[in-house]
C-alpha cells in the first residue's frame, strides 16, 4: 500500500487535488508564543502533512510562510507539493479590496500563489482595519454586499494565477446558490468548508 503524502489527495472538480488531511494554523494570537506556529508547520510537514489551512485573521501567516519556505530550501517539499489555503476575510468583500487582500496575504507569505482561496464567511462587516469590527454599544458593523460581485472578483484571482482554486466557507444553500446560478460564472467553487468540531457538540 502507498502511504506516501501525494496518495493522499482527492480531485478536484477544476482538475486540482487537494489532499486528504491538513494542518490548521489557528491559533490565539494574544497567547501563542512567537515562532510556535512556524515550529509547528515545519514538524507537521516533516511528518508528511502537506495541506496547511491558514488565513489573515490568524495573524500568524508571516511564520507560516517562513516555515514553508525553510522546507522548500532544505529540499524536504517542492513548492508544487505544498497545498495552502488562505482566506478572504469578512471585511474585504468589496470586489475592490479581494485582490489587493490576496497580495498581501502572498506578500506575507512570500508565495507566487495560493492553491485555494475562499470566501470564509458569507456576511461582510465594515470594511478597515478593525477585523471584528464594533460601535460604541458593542453592536457589530455589518457592510452591504453582493456576494456575486465579490466572487467575480475571486474568478479574476484566478484567471491572473494568483490562486489555483476557488471556495466558499459557511454558505448555507441559498448563498451557495447564488454564487452556482451566477450569469457568467467562469469558476465554481470546488470547496465547501463547513466547521465540525469533534466531541465539542457544534457544527
Amino acid at each position: 500500500m502507498d502511504l506516501s503524502a501525494a496518495s493522499h489527495r482527492i480531485p478536484l472538480s477544476d482538475g486540482n487535488s487537494i489532499p486528504i488531511i491538513g494542518l490548521g494554523t489557528y491559533s490565539e494570537p494574544k497567547s501563542t508564543p512567537k515562532g510556535a506556529c512556524a515550529t509547528s508547520v515545519k514538524v507537521a510537514i516533516d511528518t508528511g502533512y502537506r495541506h496547511i489551512d491558514g488565513a489573515y485573521i490568524y495573524q500568524n501567516e508571516h511564520e507560516v510562510g517562513e516555515a514553508i519556505r525553510e522546507k522548500i530550501a532544505e529540499g524536504k517539499v517542492r513548492r508544487e507539493d505544498i497545498f495552502y489555503c488562505g482566506k478572504l476575510w469578512a471585511t474585504n468583500h468589496v470586489p475592490e479590496m479581494v485582490r489587493p487582500t490576496l497580495e498581501r496575504t502572498l506578500r506575507v507569505l512570500q508565495l507566487d500563489y495560493v492553491d485555494l482561496y475562499i470566501i470564509e464567511v458569507p456576511m461582510a462587516f465594515k470594511p478597515g482595519d478593525e477585523i471584528y469590527p464594533r460601535d460604541e454599544n458593542g453592536k457589530w458593523l455589518y457592510h452591504k454586499s453582493n456576494l456575486c460581485a465579490t466572487w467575480e472578483a475571486m474568478e479574476a484571482c484566478k484567471d491572473a494565477g494568483l490562486v489555483k482554486s476557488l471556495g466558499v466557507s459557511n454558505f448555507n444553500r441559498r448563498q451557495l446558490e447564488l454564487i452556482l446560478n451566477k450569469p457568467g460564472l467562469k469558476h465554481k467553487p470546488v470547496t465547501s468548508t463547513r466547521v465540525w468540531g469533534v466531541g465539542a457538540g457544534f457544527t
